[in-house]
């Protein structure tokens, strides 16, 4: 299997991933999906607090998967699609490997069970 240049991720690459493997911030990514919110709106439906919800936005932050604004005295997160976008490119090289492998396993199980039907049971 020959990688495209998708394989040279952005350097970044282990961040977001460190970042995506956590559900809480997978689910503030979701809600910032829908829009810009700030801290306490998105630390409404987790039961943590909002200094926890802060350590998880700078964590995502530090990924560039989200950017905050300064909004008189909010803060709104907003999300940025391009460095999730990179880590789901690196990820599509591997779609064809699985594909592969897929149809060679496929072909093993026709072998044996084509193997099976040949030879009679012993009894």
């Amino acid at each position: 299997m020959q990688l495209s240049n998708h394989a040279a991720a952005p350097q970044n690459l282990d961040a977001i991933f460190a970042a995506l493997a956590d559900p809480t911030r997978r689910a503030i990514l979701s809600r910032l999906a829908a829009g810009d919110a700030a801290v306490n709106e998105l630390a409404e439906p987790f039961e943590i607090s909002q200094p926890a919800i802060s350590k998880h936005l700078k964590v995502l932050e530090r990924a560039g998967l989200i950017e905050r604004a300064i909004d008189k005295q909010r803060r709104p997160a907003r999300l940025r699609a391009k460095p999730m976008a990179a880590a789901a490119n690196w990820l599509e090289d591997f779609k064809e490997f699985w594909a592969v492998s897929f149809d060679q396993l496929d072909e093993l199980l026709e072998t044996l069970k084509q193997a099976d039907i040949k030879e009679p049971p012993n009894e």
